[in-house]
């Protein structure tokens, strides 16, 4: 449906308006979404996975998702390739 998403916080890349984080060499990744990777690295590096689940949870409330999809959206989370 939204092709790829970000490996860290599974937001679809085709939403991100930076069409994607950037390698250490400036090249666009198709990995992660500008919000989490940057320059090769990732922004917050010290993040947990749960933490990650609960800026997700908070950006969706923001968007006015409604709950449960949130929380189903949330649950993947664990199941992406940052945190395996």
């Amino acid at each position: 449906m939204f092709g790829p998403k970000c490996q860290s916080c599974g937001m679809p890349l085709s939403r991100d308006p930076k069409g994607g984080g950037t390698g250490a060499d400036g090249t666009p990744s198709a990995e992660y979404c500008s919000h989490c990777y940057v320059g090769g690295r990732f922004v917050d590096e010290q993040m947990t996975c749960s933490e990650m689940q609960d800026r997700v949870l908070g950006k969706m409330r923001d968007m006015k998702v409604p709950g449960f999809l949130a929380r189903r959206f949330g649950a993947g989370i664990p199941q992406l390739r940052r945190w395996k």
